[in-house]
């Protein structure tokens, strides 16, 4: 059995990808070695010093690493560590059978859009963004499909640990809140996947934040993701949103990126473009020339 190292949008978590399914469709997380009594191969995983945090899930088990290391220091040495225990009969997970609801927490945030609300969940749901303008996007998101089941559901985006819900003008949220809220604690207690990793495709848009990718870049651009990253994202990240960088023209100093749940339509967004990130960008880069266009605004 041979794992495959894949990356992900974020530079500290690391998936190890196995041939073949692992579990039988749920998700499992583990932050401590205390939490891993079900987990023969997260609980080995935890005698690593950099190991943060474990995720198991479809094909794959992620890994959060402290910062005490970098990834393309020991990743080949974690990918054989983790073969040689399967190898030797080692169990991944250990799944109990019986149905078990899991106590989960929902609650809703208002963004600066007012068409959309943020959904947030005591745990984490998925390690790669997903976006869904429509039931056709929604393949890799189980519970993406349900929720476009509701006629006034327009476009979703689900993040780490919440959904942004964007809906039609035909419903009020005073309407539907509770509704939504009580359907996503629901569907994720009864053990629903929220986002089924495997089938997730990254967008050649999302390809470009990529590490091996990043490094191809030329050096405006890689400073403007590492702003964008470290300054910006945690941000838009509380309102219920996202933002991607595309590209920077030198010629032109026009930073192109694109926004996603509820950045994405959103009243403010040319406000928060033109006052916040362009003059961010301005002052961080020492070139008042530079422009911030937004390609879905």
């Amino acid at each position: 059995m041979k794992i495959t190292i894949k990356e992900t949008q974020n530079p500290t978590i690391l998936k190890f990808e196995f041939p073949e399914f692992i579990t039988n469709g749920r998700n499992y997380e583990f932050k401590n070695i205390d939490e891993t009594k079900n987990s023969p191969l997260a609980q080995k995983l935890f005698y690593l010093p950099f190991v943060k945090t474990v995720y198991i899930s479809g094909n794959f088990v992620a890994i959060e690493r402290f910062s005490i290391v970098e990834w393309t220091d020991v990743q080949e040495e974690v990918a054989a560590q983790i073969e040689a225990f399967v190898a030797d009969g080692g169990k991944i997970i250990i799944e109990d059978t019986t149905a078990k609801k899991i106590p989960i927490s929902v609650y809703g945030e208002t963004t600066p859009n007012p068409a959309t609300l943020k959904f947030v969940v005591n745990r984490k749901i998925t390690i790669q963004a997903l976006e869904c303008k429509n039931i056709d996007e929604a393949q890799a998101s189980p519970l993406a499909k349900e929720l476009f089941k509701f006629p006034f559901v327009k476009e979703l985006f689900i993040d780490e640990n919440y959904i942004s819900i964007t809906k039609y003008e035909v419903a009020s949220w005073d309407e539907i809140t509770l509704e939504m809220r009580t359907f996503i604690k629901e569907f994720i207690e009864n053990g629903g996947t929220v986002v089924d990793e495997t089938l997730v495709q990254s967008a050649p848009k999302q390809e470009k934040q990529q590490i091996k990718n990043f490094d191809n870049l030329d050096t405006t651009s890689q400073q403007i993701i590492n702003i964008l990253e470290e300054y910006v994202k945690p941000a838009v990240a509380a309102d219920g949103g996202n933002i991607l960088f595309d590209s920077f023209d030198e010629n032109t100093k026009r930073v192109k990126v694109v926004l996603q749940g509820s950045c994405n339509g959103c009243p403010s967004s040319t406000f928060t473009l033109k006052n916040g990130i362009e003059n961010m960008l301005k002052d961080m880069l020492k070139d008042q020339d530079i422009v911030v266009e937004a390609l879905n605004s």
